[in-house]
């Protein structure tokens, strides 16, 4: 039955069974078998006593199931999903009128950072949330927490999933305002705050306003996994992040068992340029990964994994780690079957072989990618395609194949209004920045040097103005980056200069960034600031890294010691 059918014959069965049965009673295990409940042991790849945080959360549900729902609380804080529903299937199993049972297993489908919920998930989601409405025994408190998770549920079909995260907002925000003093009310109504934070607002008003409540509640509750968890991604911006460093260094600690809080730290890592910390933080998280895959009985690998490393290789290539990097690239060709197949899996595919490309300026390389293979959906997924196909309009430009330069450009336009026909007004908005800096290069290589300059600052201003996808640590190549680099090239160094300086400011120690700071400074005859960004690059990088950049530092250092 297609899954929209079933869920209306579900409803029908609600009605039925609590008319004939009494609502008192909760509902059967009829419905309860409908929600097809993931169950089984929760498995945990960290400490023996599966730390995962603590969280009390109070409610009117059985005593008996008030230890395995707080738990089950501590893994969805942690984005642990499939674990917590386990959970909460457990404390159905023993109190099917447990009302925030169901909650918790339309919150395990919702998770509101990520990619929109499949059709299933919003499906079981929203029969999770007729059966909790419908049971009787719970507080007024439940309820609105109840009322809050069906904002978002509510016409599910028929409304888009950003319209939807403002509903969940406006509820949370009342359910905060009505219970002042529950905690829980106000990291759920911050986690709504970055849910549903405007990508273009450079002010962070939901950001900043989600960080106060959260580090308000720090204070008492340090060992919360949810605050911990949220004021990172809270912070998770340019000239925040600093205020996420206390929490990032501590999340990992507070929840060793949970794959994606070993990872979640690199977030803020990341934005500082903390690169050795970064590794560390996904190396661990990979290890933990790859054990949750064999202990689940996942066929192939977990996402959690591949997302990982995506900002393990990011971080690599800022240290200059070739060696390292493209060890993880042959990893990743390995891969041939990921669960769940979901937008971090394609970013991690598509991202990875065009970054270590791109950073190095290997252009033959570059024009050559091909798409993951492995019967993957990329149909699914044009924002990732856009990458290879950017990354191959980079290539082909800087080999001076204008014509191969066209047809990706092409490609890239085809994509972009694939995106704008689907509503996603923010990925359609990041390839169309890519559409700008490629037809930059061709004009630039086409012998349109003025065109090229005014092409690629619109498309640097365009980048600037919107904010990265939390999935990522990075573009693939930074627009005013390569802006920098189209100025260094025509001489105009005091202006790259100022270019490269400003892509720093947004993404400190990036490795191209801090040398072609270096060589513009020196080509504009500073010494003195020429050696700082040298010096900065060379305490950076990895000493045994082979770019030929560094060689180059080193000399200029020489010369002018």
């Amino acid at each position: 039955m297609h899954s929209l059918s079933r869920h209306i014959a579900t409803l029908f069965l609600v009605a039925g069974l609590y008319a004939c049965a009494g609502r008192d009673q909760g509902p059967s295990e009829e419905q309860i078998r409908q929600l097809h409940l993931k169950t089984g042991q929760v498995i945990s790849c960290g400490p023996p006593e599966k730390e995962f945080g603590t969280v009390v959360f109070e409610m009117s549900c059985n005593e008996k199931v008030r230890d395995d729902f707080n738990n089950a609380m501590e893994l969805l804080h942690s984005f642990e999903y499939d674990e917590a529903e386990k959970v909460f299937a457990k404390v159905i199993n023993a109190s099917r009128d447990c009302a925030m049972a169901y909650w918790g297993v339309a919150m395990c489908n919702f998770h509101p950072l990520w990619e929109p919920p499949a059709e299933a998930e919003l499906v079981k989601g929203s029969e999770a949330i007729e059966i909790a409405t419908a049971i009787e025994n719970k507080s007024d408190r439940e309820s609105a927490y109840i009322t809050a998770a069906a904002a978002y549920y509510r016409d599910w079909n028929k409304t888009n999933p950003k319209t939807r995260t403002l509903n969940f907002e406006k509820a949370m925000e009342q359910l905060y305002r009505t219970y002042p003093n529950d905690p829980e009310a106000a990291i759920f109504y911050s986690l709504a705050l970055d849910a549903s934070a405007d990508p273009s607002d450079k002010s962070y008003r939901n950001q900043k306003k989600a960080g106060s409540i959260l580090e308000t509640l720090y204070k008492n509750e340090p060992n919360h996994p949810g605050i911990i968890h949220y004021i990172i991604h809270t912070y998770d911006y340019p000239g925040l992040a600093e205020l996420g460093l206390a929490a990032a260094r501590r999340y990992a600690t507070v929840a060793p068992s949970s794959a994606h809080a070993l990872h979640m730290p690199s977030h803020i890592f990341t934005r500082l340029g903390y690169w050795d910390e970064s590794i560390k933080s996904n190396s661990q998280s990979m290890t933990a990964a790859k054990c949750y895959a064999a202990s689940s009985g996942i066929k192939g690998h977990w996402d959690e994994e591949l997302h990982g490393l995506d900002y393990l290789v990011y971080a690599y290539l800022q240290k200059g780690n070739n060696k390292e990097a493209k060890e993880q690239l042959a990893y990743l060709g390995t891969i041939n079957m990921v669960y769940p197949v979901n937008f971090k899996v394609a970013y991690t595919l598509a991202a990875v072989p065009a970054r270590i490309a791109l950073e190095n300026g290997h252009w033959d390389e570059a024009a050559g990618l091909t798409l993951h293979a492995a019967g993957f959906a990329w149909n699914r997924f044009p924002w990732q395609q856009a990458m290879i196909h950017f990354a191959r309009l980079l290539g082909a430009a800087h080999k001076y194949d204008l014509p191969a330069a066209r047809s990706e450009l092409d490609t890239l336009s085809m994509l972009h209004d694939s995106l704008a026909k689907q509503k996603d007004a923010y990925k359609a908005n990041q390839v169309a920045i890519q559409v700008r800096a490629g037809e930059a290069w061709m004009d630039f290589f086409g012998g349109n040097k003025k065109k090229a300059l005014a092409l690629m600052e619109t498309a640097a201003d365009m980048e600037d103005s919107t904010s990265k996808h939390p999935v990522t640590p990075g573009e693939v190549l930074p627009a005013r980056e390569l802006y920098a680099d189209m100025l260094l090239q025509v001489g105009q160094n005091e202006s790259a200069l100022q270019a490269y300086e400003k892509v720093l400011e947004k993404s400190p120690n990036r490795f191209n960034s801090l040398y072609g700071t270096g060589l513009a400074a020196e080509r504009s005859g500073r010494i003195e600031k020429a050696r700082d960004y040298y010096r900065q690059l060379l305490a950076m990088a990895d000493p045994g890294s082979g770019r030929p950049e560094l060689t180059r530092a080193r000399l200029f250092l020489q010369k002018h010691p």
